[in-house]
């Protein structure tokens, strides 16, 4: 008899503490179904474009890679691809769950990391040219010093990509400096910068004011479209000269500036990126009436993206803006 109350004893308690009816518990259940792996591999497949790619992302095999993409599927009770053909392109379910698949995952990285004397998961950063190759390497080396368990993965590239890699959530943070923008992303004013107009110290326009005219019949080197310092170069001499006539279209700064250096046309470069040249004189700034060249230089980020503690504090090390947490929907 006393084991007896003793079971119903149990009994009762265990239904007080659940206290969910059992069409909450089969929902939980549902809830539960999902896992790490079946987001990492959606996520990867949705950068990649089919299993294949994803499974090499996580190796894993791509029969595996696709037996956990379908499980996701069937446990959200939803397709999150259109297939076309062999390539897997990401709908409309698939657009609303990868960014909040991405922040569960890279909050799984950091919870690992707690446990393994890491500041924090890995930072993937992309900047585009100027910043990335003149103004980033003395912050990350000085962050790395700081913090010498902190990776940083840098990715250099033109603005565009880099805002590429941001919207596919390839990066948690961008720096760019063009005027391009997506939907998806929040642009946040880092530095200003300044455009000037260099020369050979040989070249005919070296020792004197140059013309607008001048300016207008000179031949130029400038970086390719697709470059932030293309797209506010372009804007600033247009508005100001008859025409631009381009010569040679480089996608390299260093390239530029040797081929100026040689006595080859004029260039219009970030002040940033010709500062030891000028000071070593391989070039000189060219004297114009042209208006200042500004531009602003700027930190981009998904709009949906969770920033982790090794960005944000990344982005205060840089003196960048740190966004609030985004709110709950």
């Amino acid at each position: 008899m006393l084991e007896s109350l003793d079971q119903t004893k149990k009994q009762r308690i265990s239904l007080t503490m659940t206290g969910k009816t059992d069409q909450q518990q089969q929902h939980t259940a549902q809830r539960l179904r999902l896992n790490l792996r079946q987001l990492e591999v959606f996520v990867a497949t949705a950068r990649g474009g089919s299993t294949r790619a994803a499974a090499d992302r996580v190796a894993r095999s791509q029969s595996a890679a696709s037996s956990a993409l379908a499980d996701l599927e069937s446990s959200v009770g939803a397709l999150l691809f259109d297939r076309l053909g062999r390539r897997l392109v990401l709908n409309e379910n698939g657009r609303a769950l990868l960014p909040k698949a991405q922040a569960l995952l890279d909050q799984a990285g950091e919870v690992e990391a707690l446990f393994s004397g890491e500041h924090a998961a890995p930072l993937r950063v992309a900047a585009s040219f100027t910043i990335g190759e003149y103004l980033l390497p003395e912050r990350v080396s000085q962050w790395t010093a700081l913090h010498p368990q902190s990776q940083v993965h840098l990715h250099i590239a033109n603005t565009r990509d880099v805002i590429e890699a941001v919207a596919g959530f390839d990066v948690d943070v961008g720096f760019i400096e063009g005027p391009q923008t997506h939907p998806d992303l929040v642009v946040r004013a880092w530095r200003e910068d300044e455009l000037v107009i260099v020369a050979a110290p040989g070249h005919p326009l070296a020792r004197r004011i140059a013309t607008h005219h001048q300016l207008s019949q000179a031949t130029w080197v400038l970086r390719e479209h697709g470059s932030g310092t293309r797209q506010v170069t372009d804007a600033w001499l247009i508005q100001n000269l008859e025409q631009v006539r381009v010569g040679f279209e480089l996608g390299s700064t260093e390239a530029i500036k040797r081929v100026v250096a040689s006595g080859t046309g004029l260039a219009c470069l970030s002040r940033y990126t010709v500062a030891q040249a000028l000071e070593d004189g391989h070039l000189i700034e060219l004297r114009t009436r042209l208006p200042a060249g500004m531009r602003r230089l700027a930190t981009v980020m998904h709009r949906d993206k969770l920033l982790g503690r090794a960005t944000a504090d990344f982005l205060r090390h840089c003196g960048a803006t740190v966004p609030r947490a985004p709110s709950a929907r």
